[in-house]
């Protein structure tokens, strides 16, 4: 796992997502032989903060008489808090504290708690389904570029660019294949538009 940083980062390299097929002849193949091998790549946008908005109209508020020990008043005033998160269906008791106010405070921070923690889980598993759509299964026919040695060349499927100079392409020179999947993309966007705008 790697991270790259700098302006248009990901728009840049998203396109990397997929199957890279390498052929190439060990050093140790005494026939000879092109071997080949594949290496699956997933490119990701840094996940953001998880942010949790809680909209009071999204709440349900009800007060009820504490039960068990706590010294006196406790089971004389309303003081216990339930609180309901109506698009979750999340309910929070608590009656630990002496005054309402107290156990109303207390029950929205457990409540903002459990809803980070279903914003998190959420937005890790969506993380994990965009991760296993990009990778694939590794299978040769979702191969979206491949190196093949033997010709110095570096051949992209999607666009059908061929590059005769492989150890430039490895030293990071990416930009050939960059530009044209960035123009196919601009190409499909502007196919899509004009073919929704038309009759």
């Amino acid at each position: 796992m790697l991270e790259v940083q700098g302006k248009g980062a990901y728009s840049r390299l998203k396109h990397e997502s997929g199957g890279h097929r390498v052929q190439r002849v060990p050093v140790t193949e005494s026939g000879g032989r092109t071997h080949t091998s594949t290496a699956t790549v997933a490119v990701l946008p840094e996940a953001e903060e998880v942010d949790v908005h809680i909209d009071p109209e999204d709440l349900e508020f009800d007060v009820f008489r504490s039960s068990g020990p706590g010294g006196q008043s406790v089971n004389t005033t309303d003081s216990a808090v339930r609180l309901t998160h109506k698009p979750t269906g999340i309910k929070v008791e608590v009656q630990e504290e002496r005054s309402q106010r107290q156990n109303r405070e207390k029950a929205m921070r457990y409540l903002r708690a459990r809803l980070l923690k279903m914003a998190q889980d959420e937005q890790q598993a969506a993380e994990a389904a965009a991760r296993k759509a990009q990778v694939g299964s590794g299978e040769r026919s979702e191969k979206i570029r491949t190196y093949n040695f033997p010709q110095n060349r570096v051949t992209d499927h999607r666009v059908e660019l061929s590059i005769h100079n492989l150890p430039a392409v490895l030293a990071g020179d990416l930009d050939p294949f960059i530009e044209a999947l960035l123009a196919e993309e601009r190409r499909r966007q502007l196919g899509a538009t004009n073919g929704h705008e038309s009759p």
